[in-house]
């Protein structure tokens, strides 16, 4: 596996943004011979040498955008491997108002349990020595 669609994607999405907002870059961007593939394969071969597993967005996008100026840079070999992206999930109004009223009911039903559960303990039974020896009122003293 040549890296995720969905990473795939994520980096096509960013050069694409970029090109728009930089025009040195865009001149690249737009006459390079680099495929996506290419460039998820430069990418995964640095992450490889690094020895690291875990990168921030930047760094894995400053790669991206470094594959891309330098056409003389050498690909490497394309990787066997997944590729794990974190991503952020837009929610409506609609299922923003769904998720909370099922964390509201979660909560009341987790608050009922707790309640049933302090009221279905059982008492200790009291013995026979502590109710002789538990004063009263009407004791003398």
């Amino acid at each position: 596996m040549k890296g995720t669609e969905h990473f795939k994607e994520i980096i096509k999405g960013y050069l694409d943004q970029r090109a728009k907002e930089d025009e040195l870059f865009r001149a690249k961007y737009e006459t390079t011979t680099r495929t996506m593939d290419d460039v998820v394969t430069f990418i995964l071969n640095e992450v490889q040498k690094s020895g690291c597993c875990g990168f921030a967005d930047d760094e894995i996008y400053s790669m991206a955008v470094h594959c891309i100026d330098e056409p003389k840079l050498e690909i490497g070999k394309p990787q066997s491997c997944n590729v794990v992206v974190n991503h952020h999930v837009e929610l409506t109004e609609e299922e923003k108002a769904e998720q909370r009223e099922l964390a509201l009911k979660r909560y009341q039903d987790g608050e009922l349990r707790k309640l049933q559960a302090r009221n279905h303990r059982p008492k200790p039974a009291k013995t026979q020595e502590d109710k002789q020896h538990q004063p009263s009122l009407f004791d003398n003293f």
